[in-house]
């Protein structure tokens, strides 16, 4: 049987995430020059895939979507995107990449150790691992556009 305390905190670490990589990722298109338009708007749909996400999440534990929260993370891995979102800025187009995949492995990171718990209820384990494609495919993406920049 599924501890719904634990689903809970799992999902809200998750939220939480989402919320950092939404904040990177606005961070990032602030900050980058004119000649990596196309990063802002593939930035800008990674952002809208974390709201969606956080409004999914939301709705399995049945509370208010959070847009940011205060609670610390047991851990440290969402607070990757947040030193990520602090180290983007004027740097080249692979510095922003490799920035942005290192915030990247952080998420996908935590949908897989998500995914391995075995106390999440099956609505919970299909919500999650849809969301993981979408984090896994847009990691994916990344990784290749920063191996072309540095090439």
């Amino acid at each position: 049987m599924a501890s719904t305390g634990n689903t809970t905190g799992i999902i809200n670490d998750l939220i939480e995430i989402n919320n950092d990589r939404v904040a990177g990722f606005e961070k990032a298109i602030a900050d980058i020059k004119d000649e990596n338009t196309d990063l802002k708007e593939l930035f800008e749909e990674y952002a809208q895939q974390s709201r969606k996400n956080v409004q999914e999440l939301s709705a399995v534990t049945g509370s208010a979507p959070h847009l940011e929260t205060d609670k610390s993370v047991s851990g440290t891995l969402h607070r990757v995107w947040i030193d990520v979102k602090s180290l983007f800025g004027g740097s080249d187009r692979a510095s922003i990449l490799s920035e942005a995949e290192r915030g990247e492995d952080a998420i996908k990171k935590a949908y897989k150790d998500a995914l391995a718990n075995n106390e999440l209820d099956h609505n919970a384990q299909s919500i999650l691992s849809s969301q993981a494609t979408g984090i896994n495919a847009a990691h994916d993406r990344i990784k290749v556009l920063r191996d072309i920049a540095k090439s």
